[in-house]
């Protein structure tokens, strides 16, 4: 089975397409296409910007991100759980949110500083 994606991983945006089976990737212009192409029929990984409610801080609500790219399968679950987040101020960037979340190597971590008021 061949699938087609647009390849995110420079401006280039190019056309792929891979045969399931073999792997075998066609239409991009770099090495990163072909990697990439792979990437996505055997293990599909995003990395997922958000924000979670915050106490005490000049705004109610504070970016966050995952450290690294996490299961694509992974992302709603990951969405519901940041829902439930409060944190209180201050945190600075680079704390974290959720260590390990769902078992995994991958971290929650704040992307803006939010001081107390």
């Amino acid at each position: 089975m061949i699938k087609e994606f647009v390849c995110i991983s420079c401006p280039r945006g190019c056309n792929l397409k891979v045969d399931t089976e073999t792997l075998k990737v066609e239409g991009n212009s770099c090495p990163r296409g072909e990697a990439y192409g792979k990437a996505e029929v055997t293990n599909p990984v995003r990395t997922i910007t958000s924000t979670v409610k915050i106490k005490g801080a000049e705004s109610p609500r504070v970016s966050v991100r995952t450290d690294k790219p996490i299961s694509k399968q992974l992302m709603f679950k990951v969405m519901e759980e940041l829902d439930k987040v409060e944190l209180k101020a201050p945190c600075k960037v680079g704390d974290i949110v959720i260590k390990g979340i769902f078992g995994t190597d991958v971290n929650i971590v704040v992307t803006k500083e939010m001081k107390g008021v």
